[in-house]
């Protein structure tokens, strides 16, 4: 290996040392934010919305009904997602 290529698997190894460490709390802080009661009022209010735009547009009310739960749904997913990242690797889990 080259003087060069051992400079650059160090450096690369130093950043991801780097990010190793920074991950962790960025997670717990997206977590935190997603989880809080103000993201769950924001979330309750675009989901109102995106049902009232529907039904505005002509949709038929159980048909918005149905788009709005597919909503929440693909909300849920990356709200799992977040919080699964969040806690992967500790041990009280």
């Amino acid at each position: 290996m080259s003087e060069h290529s051992r400079s650059d698997a160090a450096e690369v190894r130093e950043i991801l040392d780097v990010v190793a460490d920074k991950i962790p709390a960025l997670l717990n802080q997206l977590r935190n934010t997603l989880f809080s009661a103000e993201a769950g009022k924001e979330i309750g209010s675009a989901v109102g919305a995106f049902y009232r735009e529907l039904v505005e547009s002509g949709i038929p009310a159980d048909e918005a009904l149905a788009m709005a739960k597919s909503y929440i749904g693909s909300l849920e997913g990356v709200l799992n997602q977040a919080k699964m990242g969040g806690h992967h690797g500790h041990k009280e889990d």
